[in-house]
């Protein structure tokens, strides 16, 4: 009898043992990155949100993470589309979960590149909690579209990209109402022409241009048609330049044989609606400054590019336009040319879709 008690509780203890290291473990699965000033920080915070299923935003603001943090002194967090029944484990083609929003309440800028999410009503409470603040805002390529909602009684349905509903004041979307332009097409043809970034006439002697020479910027992706005028407060930062690709086409290299010397600008274009047209007449603004107020919030700033990849991120001054951007949203004197040196190991994915199964089998970790 002495031994059946002996084995019963060794059992109770082995079966307390376990049940206390899968909850341990469940709770430390990463549902975020963070990357801490390493010296000299500045108090700020940034909060950067990625989640879209082609342009690799998962790549593209670690990165940019890394080099905000140890080289110019701002704490950052990094938040990831993820599947709630694979926790930790970065998924973008899941567009209904992005864990971490509440980060957003601390944040004194957020860094968004997200394309046709479609949030839990939790989430997006803290998303549009943070812009009823009026804080600022810097929206990187996709993010003209950010949301998508099919369910059109969703409390926040009106944040689609395409939403012509009863709310009037915001048809288009997030899009229209706080960046000033949502997406309706691509300007120039995709995987074929390039984007050189010209600065506006009237940006020469804009913070977000310092350290970068006319011309300097050149990214892959070609960027999106936008309407003009685009309205508001709207301050065209850089124009985009659409130029031909000069060598042959190749789908397994990284910018799909597009190079930067490529120097033919285009003068017509296959791509959408746009097609016959010359992309360059006019250049549309690739980079723009724009204030935004939702209804009964404080009045905000916005800035949005529609370049930024993360193999745009590979350009210089692409990662510059990016750090000289945030100086500027957290009203802080925007360096003559600012530190944009690689951290660490940085080799981007091409931008392209991939199936579910890919993810599955990369099985990419938040840590």
């Amino acid at each position: 009898m002495y031994m059946r008690i002996i084995m019963l509780l060794s059992l109770l203890f082995i079966w307390s043992c376990q049940s206390s290291s899968d909850t341990a473990d469940a709770s430390q699965v990463a549902t975020h990155t963070s990357y801490k000033a390493d010296m000299n920080s500045k108090g700020k915070h940034i909060v950067l949100v990625s989640g879209d299923e082609e342009y690799r935003s998962e790549e593209a603001l670690p990165q940019l993470a890394k080099i905000l943090s140890q080289h110019h002194g701002f704490d950052c967090t990094v938040l990831y589309a993820q599947d709630p029944q694979n926790p930790g484990i970065i998924d973008p083609n899941y567009n209904a979960n992005i864990p971490g929003m509440e980060k957003l309440e601390q944040a004194d800028l957020m860094v968004l590149f997200t394309r046709f999410r479609a949030l839990p009503e939790e989430q997006m409470q803290h998303f549009e909690n943070y812009l009823l603040e009026g804080k600022p805002l810097l929206a990187i390529r996709t993010s003209t579209h950010a949301f998508n909602y099919e369910d059109k009684n969703h409390p926040f349905a009106h944040y689609s990209y395409n939403y012509d509903g009863d709310k009037a004041d915001w048809k288009w979307g997030f899009g229209k109402r706080v960046l000033g332009e949502t997406w309706y097409t691509h300007h120039g043809q995709h995987k074929h022409q390039s984007t050189r970034g010209i600065i506006a006439p009237e940006a020469e002697n804009h913070p977000i241009v310092n350290g970068i020479e006319n011309g300097a910027i050149w990214g892959a992706t070609d960027v999106y048609g936008i309407r003009m005028p685009i309205g508001g407060d709207a301050k065209h930062i850089l124009l985009g330049q659409t130029i031909d690709r000069e060598g042959a086409y190749d789908e397994t290299d990284l910018l799909y044989g597009m190079k930067e010397s490529d120097q033919n600008i285009a003068t017509v274009t296959q791509q959408g609606n746009q097609e016959g047209y010359n992309p360059n007449e006019p250049m549309p603004p690739i980079v723009w400054t724009k204030s935004y107020q939702l209804p009964n919030g404080k009045q905000g700033q916005s800035v949005t590019s529609t370049i930024g990849a993360a193999t745009d991120m590979l350009d210089e001054d692409v990662r510059r336009m990016m750090v000289n951007t945030a100086y500027y949203l957290l009203n802080i004197e925007v360096p003559e040319k600012a530190n944009v040196d690689l951290v660490g190991q940085y080799s981007p994915s091409a931008f392209q879709f991939h199936d579910d199964g890919h993810w599955e089998k990369k099985s990419l970790k938040v840590e």
